[in-house]
């Protein structure tokens, strides 16, 4: 039995990708005593609320204008993997990220885990990507791949500055 996924629960899935890191950020600040560190993680958790409004009203837009419901077409199993891997791979809350981030846990390896993070959200939407037959759905998802890279940008960037400051 096959599973079509639309490009609203697509769309669902991206917006559920941003709440996750937006909490990790927002935990991950309250690991650190550094308030110029805190600063720049409840910006990072600011930046992900932005995506999740941006892929939303992309969303909006594309229920509005489209008539197509139907973008990926796989098994029920495969449905049911990308949903939990978007869910629990991505940013997962449920495992307790402060296992990770533990109080005391240094900047970079707050940064690290984020890039991580970041990454295996773009290799979720190029996964999505191949099973969408619909050339505007495709695009909107490689909007999605690009908001994702410029986390990973931005990230990689404050962590060459840490890097700098702490070997300096």
């Amino acid at each position: 039995m096959s599973h079509q996924f639309s490009i609203d629960e697509i769309f669902e899935i991206a917006e559920q990708i941003e709440r996750n890191g937006a909490k990790f950020y927002r935990e991950a600040a309250l690991t650190t005593r550094d308030v110029s560190h805190q600063d720049l993680l409840r910006g990072l958790a600011f930046t992900e609320d932005e995506h999740e409004r941006t892929f939303a009203a992309m969303r909006k837009e594309l229920v509005q204008e489209s008539g197509r419901e139907s973008v990926y077409e796989g098994e029920d199993l495969t449905s049911q993997y990308l949903w939990a891997w978007a869910d629990k791979a991505v940013f997962d809350m449920e495992s307790d990220p402060l296992a990770i981030l533990t109080s005391g846990a240094s900047m970079e390896t707050i940064l690290t885990t984020a890039i991580d993070r970041e990454k295996e959200s773009i290799v979720f939407y190029a996964g999505l990507k191949g099973g969408i037959s619909v050339e505007a759905d495709r695009a909107k998802v490689d909007a999605i791949i690009e908001e994702e890279m410029m986390h990973v940008g931005l990230l990689s960037k404050h962590l060459q500055i840490l890097r700098r400051v702490q070997h300096s």
